[in-house]
């Protein structure tokens, strides 16, 4: 029997597109992910997109998601798509290249 106490744990890969490079998308996404207590990476990509990957309890990580439409002060998100999938078990969340 499930314990109803503890959060489910999921898996979120996100892919963030607006004008989101350059305007402290990355760093506002670490230090809210952080804040929240979610493990994972968020990094830029070729085609002026951000990804990143949110481990955690899934509400946690359902609250990020949210974070992600609106994003650092100068950004300007027009779209986010998210992926589900099983747990890697990642540990702290840092920016990556």
């Amino acid at each position: 029997m499930s314990n109803p106490t503890l959060p489910k744990q999921t898996r979120a890969h996100v892919f963030i597109s607006g004008k989101v490079q350059g305007v402290g998308y990355r760093y506002s996404t670490m230090n809210a992910a952080r804040n929240l207590g979610l493990n994972g990476w968020v990094k830029n990509l070729p085609d002026s997109r951000v990804e990143a990957v949110f481990e955690g309890a899934s509400e946690t990580v359902e609250k990020m998601i949210r974070w992600c439409h609106q994003g650092s002060d100068a950004a300007v998100v027009k779209d986010v798509q998210v992926e589900y999938s099983q747990l890697e078990g990642l540990q702290g969340f840092e920016i990556v290249s």
